[in-house]
């Protein structure tokens, strides 16, 4: 009986304790009615019990036929489930692998597999069935993200889950190619300035012009089909130039060699041209395009032209060329516009402020003299802006020379003070330099942005002020005093010119940046210094302004004594990492070093009095040291540059130092 008891299984539908207690509910109900039927008609009480037995027995083999169909059908739901999970682990498009923990392959999915061709992968280390993923899912066990990858031939999106030593791979190598394909045929836009046209044809008869322009013409085609690209000659002096991103970047891979095949040949005929290029892409917007090409040719003009600005929209731009000196194609009429603008711009302004660069150097200071004067001379109140607390030696000479002269000296004040004195209404000059980052007054540029110009011989750079009122960067120039000393044949008459201790200055900061008419010099060099010397200039004086004291004679020829070649014409001096160097005399001892027989470039490393490693580079003009200094955050001119770092040792500094000049040897 008890087995019999087992055996009995109640319907599954009463196993949920609601049902089963609706069912007993129902059941307690209907024997209360029999009961109730009992009292009044038993005839009544036993037909009720008969349809009770029968309901009750129909509704049970109802429920339980409903259950077990319901069964059936999840089973054979879940049946399909799992069948469809492995079809789709075996069949999916996704390749799956399984592995241990020495790396060893366990399991792969049939897609996988077929990447792996017919080598049996089962129970082989990775590392022996395929290196390369092998390095693949090492690299990016610990990323637990999607990364794109490439795997061969193709490109893959990896999902590394190490925990269980899963990997999951999936061949995305045609939408890569779609996107890729979406980016290389991307417009760019490109504008073609040749630098010294007018200068160069001047002279010429229309014949020897004509044939030029279709040498040029010829070249520029030539080159643009090589590559795809479209080439419209919109000037006599100007190409419009428009190609895809692939056709940019199998130039940029050719490093725009066109730069040296038009000056090269160019030359032989007695007329070498250079070119500068402005190339733009990467935005939707053509018109912005346009505009951005333009922007980067002003900037390959503002360096001196003969090279290339490409940038792409959000990206820093890149150079290329600018190997050669640029050459002088300043005239009086540039100088006089400059000087009548300046004027027109002093009535539109109650007081000037002019400011050189950090720790200021001769021709930076002498600039600024020079400037002061011209602003007195349109009656103008101008102030000359100096941080006292830095200053090179030679510019301290001077403020002792500058104390003596009241007039002068009560115009110089602190950029704190300046700060205070300046309003919406004054205008800031900043000279010899363009950057605001290396500003003597930065809080004072900040105040004054809108109201900014800007008066330079240096190369500009992509840092630059947005908006200046008036820009004179004439990179040719020797120095900022040079292009100050122009200015003043455009000057009122009537009123006092430069006194003796200005010209002197100015003179100075000449002398200081040709390297005594060495360097940089050209035919306005010696016109503006001609000019000074007749304004009263004192050459001894100047000397005297730029003598070194012993100390650092001592330090330089103690730099000089740590030399070494690091090719066969670059000559390395480094300092120790304990001791500070004053940037004039890593500049003087680079300067030396030029003056050895086999040096063509010269580099000098110190711990600057800062704390950061400066870098001081000098050339004979036949390697470019603003192209390498420009990599390491600095800038400067072809033959002279310079740069800061922060964060690093000396030792570091020069590692990073002939990597570059690697690079710029190989890029060359």
């Amino acid at each position: 009986m008890k087995k019999l008891f087992e055996r009995i299984r109640m319907p599954e539908f009463l196993e949920d304790m609601r049902m089963r207690y609706a069912a007993i509910a129902m059941v307690v109900l209907a024997v209360i009615g029999i009961l109730m039927g009992a009292l009044i008609r038993p005839w009544l009480a036993l037909l009720m019990l008969l349809i009770l037995i029968s309901l009750v027995a129909t509704i049970f083999y109802a429920l339980e036929t409903i259950a077990k169909n319901t069964n059936q059908y999840i089973s054979d739901l879940s049946y399909r489930i799992k069948r469809g999970e492995q079809e789709a682990l075996i069949k999916m498009p996704i390749g799956i692998l399984i592995y241990d923990e020495n790396l060893n392959i366990e399991w792969t999915n049939p897609f996988l597999q077929k990447y792996f061709g017919d080598t049996d992968v089962l129970g082989q280390p990775l590392e022996h069935v395929d290196a390369e993923l092998a390095e693949l899912i090492r690299s990016n066990e610990n990323t637990n993200e999607t990364k794109m990858v490439t795997w061969g031939q193709h490109q893959f999106e990896i999902i590394v889950q190490k925990s269980i030593g899963v990997v999951y791979l999936m061949d995305v190598t045609r939408y890569a190619e779609i996107e890729e394909r979406a980016e290389d045929e991307k417009i760019a836009i490109g504008q073609i300035f040749i630098d010294n046209y007018d200068e160069i044809t001047q002279t010429m008869d229309d014949q020897v012009i004509t044939n030029l322009n279709s040498y040029v013409t010829n070249q520029l085609t030539d080159w643009a089909n090589q590559f795809g690209m479209f080439l419209k000659r919109i000037d006599n002096d100007r190409f419009f130039l428009l190609a895809y991103a692939k056709s940019l970047k199998d130039v940029e891979r050719d490093k725009f060699k066109i730069l040296d095949v038009i000056p090269e040949e160019t030359s032989k005929q007695n007329y070498p041209l250079t070119l500068s290029l402005g190339i733009a892409y990467g935005d939707e917007d053509l018109a912005q395009l346009a505009v951005t090409s333009q922007s980067n040719l002003d900037l390959a003009l503002g360096r001196g032209g003969d090279q290339v600005v490409v940038r792409a929209k959000g990206h820093e731009a890149r150079f290329y060329g600018g190997k050669t000196n640029p050459m002088e194609k300043r005239t009086r009429v540039r100088a006089r516009m400059v000087a009548q603008a300046l004027q027109e711009l002093f009535k539109q302004t109650d007081k000037v402020f002019v400011v050189g660069h950090k720790r200021p150097d001769m021709d930076a200071v002498g600039a600024s003299m020079g400037i002061r004067r011209i602003a007195q001379m349109n009656g103008k109140e101008c102030y000359i802006v100096i941080d006292p607390d830095h200053l090179h030696s030679d510019v301290e000479r001077l403020m002792g020379q500058v104390g003596q002269d009241p007039e002068v000296a009560n115009a110089i004040v602190t950029p704190e003070a300046a700060l205070s004195q300046a309003t919406d209404q004054s205008l800031l000059i900043l000279v010899d330099h363009s950057k605001p980052s290396i500003s003597a007054a930065p809080d004072l540029y900040k105040r004054l942005a809108a109201r900014t110009v800007i008066i330079d011989h240096h190369r500009r750079g992509e840092e630059f002020p947005d908006n200046p009122m008036l820009v004179y960067i004439e990179p040719y120039a020797s120095s900022t005093c040079e292009l100050i000393a122009e200015m003043f044949e455009y000057q009122p008459t009537n009123v006092p010119s430069l006194d003796k201790l200005e010209a002197t200055a100015m003179l100075a900061g000449i002398t200081v940046d040709t390297k005594s008419f060495s360097l940089r010099t050209g035919t306005r060099t010696f016109d503006a210094a001609s000019y000074l010397r007749s304004m009263g200039a004192d050459g001894m004086l100047a000397q005297n302004l730029l003598k070194e004291n012993i100390d650092s004679f001592i330090q330089r020829n103690h730099l000089i004594d740590t030399i070494e070649m690091i090719a066969p014409n670059m000559a390395l001096c480094t300092g120790e990492e304990d001791k500070r160097y004053d940037p004039v005399i890593a500049a003087q001892a680079a300067d030396t070093m030029l003056s050895l027989n086999g040096v063509d470039a010269s580099f000098v490393i110190t711990k600057r009095p800062s704390g950061d490693v400066g870098i001081s580079a000098r050339s004979t003009g036949d390697v470019n040291v603003q192209v390498i200094m420009e990599a390491m955050g600095g800038g400067g001119h072809l033959s002279n540059a310079a740069t800061q770092i922060k964060g690093k040792t000396i030792a570091e500094v020069r590692t990073d130092l002939l990597a570059q000049i690697k690079k710029a040897d190989e890029d060359a």
